[in-house]
């Protein structure tokens, strides 16, 4: 097994005490060697961290420790090298930026559906109610040409704040039908569904954990190509795995989370 974990985790929590909590935490990474972002605001954290196994256990096993933390999930995967080059601990005022002060997903999450069950779903052609199922790509352009799902719904938006604007473009074309958000670890696809559900989009879930998710328990199933992932890795197949033609690779396409 390849030496460094690397992990991936979010949640969304209010959160009040953010330049205690960005020393406390830049400090408990550097004590263990680990590199990466961590994302604080008022709403939550975001990170994407990487190092030995025990350090970056060692890391969540204490943020969890804190109350607002205790549910946080992360997802794991391995590499040869250090995928990050700093360890980076940034203040921002969304975690995932949306402009869309109203979207408040820590008063709520929307409903999600489970990568098993999707797969079901996908293979007979229409989720348990007889609904056709559409994939919804919430993702920004360049990411969808690394791969996404089988048929998948791309708007072509260059950044996460052009999403309300294209759900109200878009909105009619979805009538009748379950449609599922999906992302690279389901970050975006909370604020998505929650927004297409306040502007009137019936019948919408997100995809529990994102692409990552569906990787680690379903593989390659309806999904063609890989993920982009915001580090030097730059993609991921479904077997969490840089592809052979990225191994060498190490110059980064993006250096912070977006």
């Amino acid at each position: 097994m390849d030496p460094v974990l690397n992990i991936s985790a979010y949640l969304f929590t209010p959160l009040t005490d953010r330049e205690q909590l960005r020393e406390t935490l830049l400090a408990r990474a550097r004590a263990g060697n680990l590199k990466g972002t961590v994302l604080i605001a008022p709403e939550g954290i975001n990170l994407f961290l990487a190092g030995d196994a025990v350090q970056v256990r060692g890391f969540l096993h204490e943020l969890r420790r804190d109350p607002r933390f205790a549910d946080l999930g992360a997802k794991e995967s391995w590499s040869a090298d250090q995928p990050f080059r700093k360890m980076l601990v940034k203040l921002k005022n969304e975690i995932i930026r949306m402009d869309h002060p109203a979207v408040r997903p820590a008063d709520g999450r929307a409903p999600s559906v489970a990568p098993d069950v999707l797969r079901r779903w996908l293979d007979q052609g229409h989720d348990d109610e007889g609904r056709e199922v559409v994939m919804l790509d919430t993702r920004n352009a360049f990411e969808v040409e690394y791969g996404t799902f089988t048929g998948a719904l791309d708007w072509r938006i260059e950044r996460f704040t052009q999403f309300p604007a294209a759900v109200e473009e878009h909105r009619d074309d979805l009538a009748g039908k379950t449609v599922v958000t999906f992302c690279t670890g389901g970050i975006r696809c909370e604020k998505a569904a929650i927004v297409m559900d306040d502007l009137g989009v019936d019948h919408v879930l997100q995809l529990e954990g994102g692409i990552l998710t569906w990787f680690e328990q379903v593989g390659a199933d309806h999904f063609e190509g890989g993920c982009f992932v915001f580090d030097d890795r730059e993609v991921l197949t479904p077997q969490l795995r840089v592809p052979e033609e990225f191994e060498t690779r190490r110059e980064p396409r993006r250096s912070a989370l977006a």
